[in-house]
């Protein structure tokens, strides 16, 4: 039965969640496994480390806490370079076999629309094979993170309003001959590339199979995930619900918790409403998280994959931050997210009903995705703990 709170009983501050524990019965094909072998291949290519935390066990309440720590990645502070790298290839070889008769030779202008993480990574694999690079940036993303995407090489326009108008803008602008449109949400007739982006996400998962089972956890029991227009959460859903084709035998199924800012809870409300839903956003040092409306491709996995949703504050999460960095893990707002929704769902009061809906106990394992280290926005490292609601 689904369930959806916006208080629990007797808490004097509303608590956004909806849980859904029958999604964990869900299944669906298992993620393609090309990605994860082309990864591998390039320069600089290693795992991201997965920390063992036992103090955040305590603090949760359960058996194990591990961190996948994706502050360097591919040589940048996210995990996105995997997405894009896998898309670019993708998209650059199909040009190649098209042939110089439609003019394949030339260099290509890769445009996207960035919350700052995302555009960095098109622009850094762009410079590295030779193409240009066109970044669009709506408001709220740091200067810092702006000029880092100018420093991999990129032109950047700033736009006037929401990260829904910046991808509208880069859309519009990937109709120019010899320009493609290299993003992370879909919509009805950009399904292609959102779909190479969540493959290439899913090394990411099969990273953290090897790494637990080298533990000896055969599987986690929780995987909480940051969520922006969702690309990484349905890569996660595919990789869990794909199962057991695709994973460990015999191991259980994790619960899934996407967790999103209060001020752009866009799956969240969509799960509320069983459809897929826009919001108006606020703002919110989850930057990379600030976005209104789900991509179109992933949800439909959402929906029926996810077992629950939760929406935090800035103050979370820059709490959050700091209690990482305190025990040596590097993350950014966006990334220490997974950690103040995990904290939100198992702890405080009603606490003991969320636990249930998601089946935790005492000796569960779980796996919260930092997707971001401090460098994906220094300017933010400071402004993250203030609690007010800052962009």
């Amino acid at each position: 039965m689904d369930q959806e709170s916006d208080s629990p009983a007797g808490s004097a501050a509303p608590l956004p969640w909806y849980a859904r524990p029958a999604a964990r019965s869900w299944t669906c094909a298992p993620t393609p496994s090309d990605a994860r072998d082309f990864h591998a291949s390039l320069p600089g290519y290693a795992r991201t480390p997965l920390h063992d935390l036992p103090s955040l066990a305590a603090d949760l309440k359960v058996g194990r806490v591990f961190v996948k720590d994706e502050s360097e990645r591919l040589g940048l502070p996210a995990f996105k370079a995997l997405g894009a790298s896998w898309a670019i290839h993708r998209v650059l070889a199909r040009r190649a076999n098209a042939g110089a008769a439609d003019g394949a030779g030339h260099p290509l202008t890769l445009i996207a629309a960035t919350d700052g993480n995302h555009g960095r990574a098109v622009a850094r694999m762009a410079g590295q094979l030779g193409q240009r690079a066109h970044v669009f940036v709506p408001d709220g993303v740091h200067a810092v993170a702006v000029d880092a995407i100018r420093g991999e090489g990129a032109e950047v326009t700033e736009v006037a309003g929401s990260y829904d108008l910046a991808v509208r803008r880069a859309a519009d602008a990937a109709a120019a001959p010899d320009a493609v449109l290299i993003q992370d949400t879909a919509w009805d007739g950009y399904e292609e590339v959102p779909s190479l982006i969540v493959e290439g996400y899913a090394t990411l998962f099969t990273e953290i199979d090897a790494q637990l089972a080298e533990t000896g956890v055969a599987s986690p029991s929780l995987v909480a995930v940051p969520v922006g227009v969702g690309a990484l959460a349905h890569a996660a859903v595919t990789h869990y619900r794909g199962r057991p084709a695709d994973g460990p035998v015999g191991a259980a199924a994790p619960a899934l918790l996407s967790v999103e800012p209060v001020a752009a809870a866009c799956a969240l409300a969509s799960l509320r409403a069983g459809r897929l839903t826009s919001v108006p956003t606020g703002m919110t040092a989850m930057a990379g998280l600030n976005c209104g409306t789900p991509s179109s491709l992933g949800w439909p996995a959402l929906r029926d994959g996810l077992d629950a949703a939760v929406a935090v504050t800035d103050a979370a999460s820059a709490a959050a931050v700091r209690d990482l960095a305190d025990l040596g893990v590097s993350s950014g707002p966006c990334g220490a997210a997974p950690l103040a929704g995990a904290r939100a769902a198992l702890t405080g009061e009603g606490a003991a009903e969320r636990r249930a809906a998601l089946g935790i106990s005492p000796t569960s394992t779980v796996v919260l995705l930092s997707t971001e280290g401090a460098a994906a926005n220094p300017g933010l490292r400071e402004e993250a703990t203030d609690e007010r609601v800052q962009r």
